[in-house]
């Protein structure tokens, strides 16, 4: 009923308005961007990829700006068709919680560069990489684009089976002077940034950037932090243009407790961990789950009796407290360089750092000091150097390049746990990185080397673009432990020489424009203990490596892009053939930490149609809409020990059918804002289809006034309104791990309705 209702409001806007207008930030697009601004229209929201030969969007800085300070750019692009966006905070920077899909392939699944620069996949437990809200902050971001499909052919991914993200980080020339900006609202959340850019225009530049967000969490006991630090140069040298970055983070957040459907309904969606000020109360329930026999600890208080304090009741319902400490360096330098008249040559090396520790008060072990639970942690070291680069030779009517990369990847992984002083003290903060372990249960080093190329070539004729091309890879993964602990090593590769990719581009009259292409991906595999191929026991690695196969994806779209007159959008449709899926079955609850157990477990097909489009009506306002329908079904059976699970034909946990978001702006003047609406109907959280959450709308908007006191920019005051309605609901889904069946503790409430106030000025 309520997607019946966000359709018909989204008809009813198009047909009272048949006329639609937008600028777009590509070059062919220009002229119509000046006619949009002399004619005093708001600034276009979306770019449509004009001229491309697959679906591909863009989203500029400037939509970062109207959302809250410091938001996430990937919490900005679920505007765009086929994304699947889920955070439990109101910035989608609470990484435990962040989860993106396209089309319905998840975070892993995707691929994602800075500036060309790998992140890896940015799951939580990233092995080789960093989510991009530690890489750079978000008012360095320039752009976004997004490629629905698997992507540009020249994208630094080896994991790229159902898309692209590309982020851009601002020039420096854009940045010359002073930009401040504060941020104040609920949960005593603080945030400033303060940034300064020095230099011409046109000549040598540089800026630095430093960002800080404190703020309570916004249920339950603890805080979430962040410090980012960024650098950026760029020095002309003649022809040659030679450009540096540098970036920095530390990043410390307490986590919000992880639900079943049964918990919410029993504890209420405010359910959350103890937290620091509840220690006391952590150790009794600790306790009482020994005494009753629920956890493996032998029992140490057997006064604290057998019965748990209402409403808890189970060891899971709440843990004593939880965090993500994340430490990291990224650091870039590039040169772009001619080569004769039509030739230009490419080349960037960078380093990443990185050190964290994932911790969580268990009480399935017990410390020595006798506290009937323990601080258990996974920690990370990344230590990475790549290099890639791409030379480009315009020949007139082609227009071919040839490219490469290549990554050594040493990353260590372990499993810890540290204990706590005594029953009424903790001694440890969740929040500082842990030191003296009493007990390593695994600890490995892994490497992983990649070398990746590609080859293609845009062939022009006339109003027609073909590209044709492929890329190939070479992966080899090695685990080599330090303590075993019952966990995997050995060696793993993955080849594939030739993934094909190849598209075409017609304009006709009047700005209609139709496309379409194929591209063919295979997925390396994950060097960590916690996921792919070693996260599984010896015996289990030791049998499925002769018949392992990466996973792999067949993408075909086709679309139209229309831009006549006011009018400007895109509608697509796709079809993806997902093949040798991998799946690791969770073994244990969450806070346990058990071996998966891996196998490739048939196919997906994937089909749906997207259709995005942005109107100006004029005086400064606009409307921008899109709405994707995606089918995304699992091809066969599962077999496990034997037993047959009927998965064909259900629908893959994590997949929204229907997605739809509608946006009103107004900028003109000293005044602007918007209200954005985003739906996304039921999803699954178990293969079988057993168990779901219902589909949900969430209403931010935005006011804001500008004030002209003769600085090199206006003085902005903005207010920003998250869940405007105040709507209880679950965000995030499969937090950990999705089931075959049954209720799983496994899901994240969203946050209630939050208030921001931010004054930004530039000198």
């Amino acid at each position: 009923m309520r997607l019946a209702t966000v359709l018909l409001a989204s008809a009813a806007i198009f047909a009272a308005h048949p006329a639609f207008a937008a600028d777009d930030a590509i070059p062919a697009d220009a002229p119509a961007a000046a006619d949009a601004a002399e004619a005093g229209e708001a600034p276009a929201i979306i770019v449509y990829g004009t001229g491309k030969t697959r679906q591909v969007q863009e989203i500029s800085g400037a939509q970062l700006a109207i959302a809250v300070t410091g938001t996430s750019p990937l919490k900005a692009i679920a505007k765009l068709p086929g994304v699947n966006f889920q955070s439990a905070d109101a910035f989608g920077t609470y990484e435990w919680s962040t989860r993106i899909t396209i089309r319905g392939f998840n975070q892993n699944q995707l691929g994602f560069n800075l500036d060309g620069i790998p992140l890896g996949d940015m799951s939580y437990g990233n092995t080789n990489g960093l989510h991009i809200s530690r890489a750079i902050s978000a008012e360095n971001i320039r752009s976004t684009v997004v490629s629905q499909g698997s992507g540009s052919i020249d994208t630094q991914a080896t994991n790229n089976l159902g898309g692209t993200l590309l982020f851009n980080s601002i020039d420096p020339r854009d940045a010359l002077g002073v930009d401040a900006s504060g941020t104040y609202g609920s949960n005593n959340t603080y945030r400033g940034f303060l940034r300064a850019g020095i230099g011409s225009r046109d000549g040598a530049r540089v800026f630095g950037s430093v960002a800080y967000a404190s703020t309570d969490k916004w249920k339950g006991d603890g805080k979430q932090r962040q410090l980012n630090i960024n650098g950026k140069a760029i020095l002309p040298i003649g022809d040659v243009i030679l450009d540096g970055f540098i970036s920095y983070s530390d990043r410390a957040e307490q986590d919000y407790q992880d639900l079943s459907l049964g918990q919410i309904a029993r504890l209420g969606f405010n359910a959350d961990n103890f937290g620091p000020s509840n220690y006391v109360l952590a150790v009794r329930v600790a306790d009482i789950a020994a005494n009753r026999g629920d956890t493996p600890v032998t029992p140490l208080n057997p006064a604290a009796g057998t019965i748990y304090p209402a409403p808890i009741g189970t060891a899971d319902d709440s843990y004593y407290d939880a965090s993500g400490l994340r430490r990291d360096t990224l650091a870039s330098l590039g040169i772009t360089a001619p080569l004769g008249e039509n030739v230009t040559v490419k080349l960037k090396g960078y380093y990443h750092r990185n050190s964290g520790q994932g911790t969580w008060g268990t009480p399935y072990v017990a410390s020595p000091s006798g506290v009937p639970m323990a601080l258990r942690t996974t920690e990370y070291g990344i230590n990475r150097k790549g290099l890639f680069g791409s030379v480009n030779a315009d020949l007139g009517m082609n227009n071919i390049t040839v490219g490469g990369w290549y990554e050594n990847n040493d990353f260590r992984q372990a499993r810890r746990f540290y204990g706590y002083e005594s029953r009424t003290q903790p001694g440890r903060d969740h929040l500082k990185f842990q030191n003296d372990p009493f007990f390593t249960q695994w600890d490995f080093q892994f490497n992983t080397k990649t070398l990746q190329y590609y080859v293609e070539d845009q062939i022009k004729l006339g109003d027609a673009t073909i590209s044709l091309g492929w890329k190939g890879f070479k992966v080899d993964n090695k685990s080599t432990p330090i303590v075993s602990g019952g966990r995997t090593s050995g060696t793993i590769s993955v080849q594939d020489w030739f993934q094909p990719h190849a598209g075409v581009n017609y304009k006709f009259a009047d700005g209609l424009e139709a496309f379409a292409g194929f591209t063919q991906v295979t997925r390396a595999f994950t060097s960590a203990s916690t996921s792919g191929p070693f996260s599984g026991t010896q015996v289990g690695f030791d049998a499925i490596k002769p018949i392992l196969k990466p996973e792999a994806s067949d993408t075909y779209e086709a679309g139209l892009r229309f831009g006549t007159g006011p009018l400007r959008g895109v509608l697509a449709g796709y079809l993806v053939n997902f093949r040798n899926r991998l799946l690791g079955i969770p073994t244990t609850v969450g806070i346990v930490g058990g071996p998966a157990a891996l196998q490739n477990v048939g196919g997906v097909r994937s089909a749906g149609v997207e259709l995005s489009a942005e109107y100006q009506i004029g005086e400064g306002w606009s409307v921008q809409g899109s709405y994707s329908y995606n089918d995304n079904t699992i091809r066969n059976d599962l077999v496990v020990a034997g037993t047959v699970v009927p998965l064909k034909g259900k629908t893959v946990p994590d997949s929204p059918k229907h997605l739809v978001h509608l946006e009103w702006n107004y900028d003109k003047g000293p005044f602007f804002g918007n209200l954005a609406v985003n739906y996304m109907s039921k999803r699954f959280f178990s293969f079988t289809n057993d168990q779901s959450v219902p589909d949900r709308a969430i209403i931010d908007g935005a006011i804001g006034y500008r004030m002209d006191v003769g600085m090199r920019k206006p003085v902005e005051l903005q207010i920003n309104v998250t869940n405007l309605f105040d709507k209880s609901y679950i965000s995030t889904i499969g937090s950990n791990g999705f089931g075959n069946s049954g209720d799983n503790q496994t899901l994240l409430t969203g946050a209630p309705r939050q208030v921001f106030v931010t004054l930004k000025a530039g000198f």
